[in-house]
């Protein structure tokens, strides 16, 4: 799971925003199921309730979402509170979802510390240093996630010729047609709004600008060898194949 760490009282927790995502519900079902509740969750137990300074110096340490910033009070998640909340919700997700934030988020004691021994300052210091070694994990990630990208297209056949480059683009928008059930033009017009969404542009009318200004009728392929875009538009085609988000 995605989620960004928040320690509180020497303790993983999570918001109710972050819960209910984890649990594929939303914030008011999570709000309805305790208030039902109350009597059965404890506070310190099942949850930590954030309030004046505190809540404060939480909103100084984390990002949180813009519509807590002006909350006048919190209610963070422990790992027990996430399980009376899954048993309320008594879905096959829920459960699902709290044995992969037991495994995966409550569990994981990095560097463990009893922060109820540290003062407000050092709390806040350590609680600091904990997200910003997440921040570095997040950060490895993405930078594994660029290398798989970049050694797919590492190990797209070298292609000698300007012909054989339409040639490879034609049968990859080909595959994609076949791998989403979708006829050939309408894989064309899905290559279309994703090269114009990573390249900031409009194909289409550009080639029709081109098209108007020489006289030449030219296929998207034909155009794109024009513009010297071919390399551009089998980068663009890899992604899609391999259904990574095209961004730039």
């Amino acid at each position: 799971m995605n989620l960004m760490v928040i320690e509180q009282n020497g303790q993983r927790v999570l918001t109710t925003q972050q819960l209910a995502e984890a649990y594929g519900t939303d914030v008011e079902r999570i709000q309805v199921n305790f208030n039902r509740n109350k009597d059965r969750y404890k506070e310190g137990k099942h949850f930590i309730l954030l309030q004046g300074e505190e809540l404060r110096q939480f909103k100084a340490t984390y990002q949180i979402d813009n519509q807590l910033k002006f909350a006048t009070k919190l209610y963070l998640w422990t790992e027990k509170g996430a399980w009376l909340h899954a048993k309320s919700l008594n879905t096959d997700e829920a459960w699902e979802a709290y044995e992969r934030l037991v495994d995966e988020y409550y569990n994981v004691r990095e560097n463990a510390i009893n922060l109820q021994m540290l003062s407000p300052q050092l709390q806040a210091l350590v609680s600091l240093e904990l997200r910003q070694k997440q921040l570095e994990k997040e950060l490895e990630e993405a930078k594994k996630q660029v290398t798989a990208v970049q050694h797919r297209l590492d190990n797209i056949d070298r292609i000698d010729t300007i012909g054989d480059l339409r040639q490879r683009l034609n049968k990859m928008i080909q595959r994609y047609a076949r791998q989403n059930g979708i006829p050939f033009n309408y894989a064309w017009k899905d290559f279309v709004q994703a090269f114009n969404t990573a390249y900031r542009t409009n194909l289409e009318l550009r080639r029709q600008n081109y098209i108007n200004k020489t006289g030449k009728d030219v296929s998207r392929p034909q155009f794109l060898e024009e513009m010297g875009l071919l390399e551009d538009a089998i980068r663009v085609a890899d992604k899609m194949l391999n259904r990574e988000v095209i961004a730039q």
